[in-house]
């Protein structure tokens, strides 16, 4: 997508956020104009103009299902999934883990109006397609938590699932992540039961190569019982309630 195109889809969002008003008092937002759209558009990263994809956007947007459609919903009823969300979309997109303090929501990125409504649909459409959900397990930062919360009701915070507190990784450091979050992905849910996990982009991809975009993005793992997993499919959040 070009830079002017993403600015442009900036403001429809913009438009859709102050048509639906706030809903939750708890929830600080920023403020967007189209003085400061540019800035974050830019602040995006991926796709804007002369740039090239990274390897683990190309890999997501190469990215084929094995499953779709009444197949895909037909395996996640049966449950033995994991399910990798990003969470849902924020008011803005920044790398905010140097300074954050993940007790402290005034500190991190925030769910946008969008994401909370993102959050709440995927949340109906597992209840209306009745795909069961055991385990949900969430990183410590605020929007993922919510996420979780708003769309399952339920949630278990680990750190695994946490950034590590700087803004561009080392080898080692996007190796640690991978040792964190690897234990999560591999682990069989409860017979009948698909897990449901709520991270970070960076975390996904340093398991599984794949930079996991837009936010609301989920993936599909399907671990076999001997440390791997296989990736089955990916999920917008609207695509849940097509299933």
């Amino acid at each position: 997508m070009s830079k002017k195109s993403k600015i442009i889809e900036l403001f429809l969002t913009v438009g859709i956020v102050v048509g639906l008003g706030a809903c939750n008092n708890e929830v600080a937002t920023d403020e967007v104009s189209p003085a400061n759209a540019e800035e974050i558009s830019a602040e995006g990263g991926e796709g804007g103009e002369g740039e090239e994809y990274s390897e683990g956007e190309q890999a997501n947007a190469d990215f084929k299902d094995k499953l779709a459609g009444e197949e895909l919903l037909s395996a996640l009823q049966q449950g033995g999934h994991v399910i990798y969300f990003r969470h849902a979309q924020t008011e803005r997109d920044y790398a905010d883990q140097v300074k954050a303090d993940v007790n402290n929501c005034s500190t991190q990125r925030v769910l946008s109006e969008i994401g909370w409504q993102q959050a709440k649909t995927i949340g109906e459409a597992f209840q209306g397609k009745e795909i069961p959900v055991g385990k949900v397990i969430s990183s410590e930062y605020c929007r993922a938590w919510q996420t979780a919360d708003l769309a399952f009701g339920q949630y278990e915070k680990n750190s695994d699932l946490n950034f590590l507190p700087f803004e561009d990784y080392t080898d080692e450091q996007v190796a640690q992540m991978k040792e964190n979050v690897t234990p999560l992905l591999i682990e069989q849910p409860e017979s009948g039961e698909n897990t449901v996990i709520v991270g970070h982009d960076d975390i996904f991809e340093s398991a599984t190569g794949i930079y996991p975009d837009p936010q609301g993005m989920a993936y599909v793992l399907k671990p076999d019982g001997s440390g791997n997993f296989e990736l089955i499919a990916n999920m917008l959040p609207d695509e849940w309630s097509k299933l």
